[in-house]
């Protein structure tokens, strides 16, 4: 369509519902407002608990990131009990945290976003029977091949946790687990076999000289694997240039590990890294089905409100952190973290910069879970003594797949008083706050191209994938 609205949703291939409106004027998007259309209510579900239940029921909130919510739970009740995990717990609890992260991406990349260059509407591209034979959906090799590595991968939480989702091994004070020099040896020959997977499949060479790239003209020369043909389908449809953001990035920083973290934690504005500071954050409920004022999520609550009245239109709350919205995710930890590539796609930062960013995390990541594995010393404590008090509070803040994720929590007579969660999603796929300004992705599709025939325009499923929503972790 060329002029009026359009409704675009639910989303297959999101997890969760997702509902976007539309308003096109001359074959372009003008304004977009994002619709969570599901309320779950998890937030609700923990008032009146003990404590340690956060640990079994956030971990709930979704099959796909668990293990963030779990340690997001952890670190919240760790701060609420002035403790800290044991050195080597903290290891092990990072070390299961980045295999779920580095899982996550390469669902995105071979289930979520690449099957959408498969379609019809290709045909007659350079490279659309390639596509095709790697990426179609159930049929595809890329995803035949995809599934058996990060199976594989996984077997590291099933040695460590027990089970994948919802495993229950990341506590207040470290892990439930103490691997033995067996353990190690078992998840080095897993971390050998996924790096030869992505060295032959995913990426076509070596990681470390992907690592290495630090323009944007070097990596659309990469050529190589299942990342070559990417950038040589984001070349061919100007990928780089759909989808651009504010160029505002946020991390919370990932992987503690005493005191400091695997990747920096920061935000990225103006060219530059500046401080995190929490206390600055505020939830916004202007366009939120949501009762009650703006309030820092510590100070906050989740009261839906039924009537749904006029002039909200989701479900999801508007975060901001110091009046400015904020883009979150793998590009966004690679902004923060200072890596050459990263901040040259932030230039654009667009479809291809997101993508992008997620393939550089994957290389960058799998080092990292290699060096820390070889860190890890068996006959070390795993565990320290974490006493929690009857009344605190206390805040989790962790980086999952996706972006920043944070856990609030207060505590009083043994119970838990309330608990806030501010998702990556929640930043992402924010409504607008009260100043009318657009949550990330509403901004990142003004522009998109709206074709006459097109009902579910591609640009615009591009856009939304390469920011890989979870709308059930949004809607609490």
């Amino acid at each position: 369509m060329s002029e009026g609205t359009l409704l675009v949703g639910p989303f297959n291939r999101v997890e969760g519902d997702l509902e976007v409106r539309l308003e096109v004027a001359d074959g372009r998007v003008t304004a977009a407002y994002c619709n969570s259309p599901l309320f779950r209510g998890f937030e609700r579900m923990l008032l009146g608990k003990g404590p340690l239940d956060a640990l079994t029921i956030t971990p709930r909130i979704c099959g796909i990131c668990s293990i963030s919510q779990s340690m997001a739970a952890a670190l919240a009740l760790e701060d609420m009990a002035g403790g800290g995990m044991s050195p080597e717990g903290a290891k092990v609890a990072a070390l299961l945290h980045m295999v779920e992260n580095v899982a996550d991406h390469l669902t995105h990349f071979n289930l979520f976003f690449m099957p959408d260059f498969a379609r019809l509407c290709y045909s007659g591209r350079d490279w659309h029977e390639r596509a095709v034979r790697r990426f179609t959906a159930m049929e595809g090799s890329a995803v035949r091949r995809g599934t058996e590595a990060r199976a594989r991968l996984l077997h590291i939480v099933g040695l460590l946790g027990g089970k994948w989702p919802h495993t229950l091994a990341i506590q207040p004070g470290g892990v439930t687990r103490a691997p033995s020099i067996r353990d190690k040896l078992r998840m080095g020959a897993d971390l050998r076999a996924f790096r030869d997977y992505l060295e032959e499949v995913v990426f076509g060479g070596p990681l470390e000289d992907f690592c290495a790239l630090d323009s944007v003209e070097a990596l659309m020369g990469w050529g190589r694997g299942d990342a070559g043909l990417f950038l040589e389908i984001a070349e061919d449809l100007q990928l780089g240039a759909m989808g651009r953001g504010a160029g505002r990035y946020l991390s919370y920083g990932a992987y503690p590990q005493n005191g400091s973290t695997v990747f920096a934690r920061g935000l990225w504005r103006d060219g530059a890294v500046h401080d995190l500071d929490p206390a600055a954050i505020v939830e916004d409920l202007s366009h939120a089905w949501m009762l009650g004022a703006e309030a820092h999520p510590s100070a906050g609550m989740t009261l839906p409100d039924e009537a749904m009245r006029d002039g909200a239109y989701s479900w999801c709350k508007a975060p901001r952190l110091g009046g400015l919205g904020y883009e979150t995710g793998a590009l966004a930890r690679q902004v923060v973290d200072g890596h050459p590539l990263a901040l040259a796609l932030a230039e654009d930062g667009g479809v291809l910069a997101r993508v992008a960013g997620r393939l550089l995390e994957l290389a960058l990541t799998q080092g990292a879970m290699e060096r820390m594995l070889a860190s890890v010393q068996p006959e070390a404590s795993f565990m320290a003594d974490v006493r929690l008090p009857a009344d605190g509070a206390g805040v989790g803040m962790v980086e999952a797949a996706r972006g920043a994720l944070g856990h609030w929590l207060r505590v009083e007579k043994g119970r838990i008083a309330s608990y806030q969660i501010v998702a990556p999603t929640t930043w992402n796929f924010s409504p607008r706050d009260a100043g009318g300004v657009p949550g990330p992705l509403e901004a990142a599709l003004v522009g998109a191209v709206v074709r006459e025939d097109e009902e579910e325009p591609m640009s615009v499923q591009h856009i939304v994938r390469s920011f890989d929503p979870c709308m059930v972790c949004t809607v609490h």
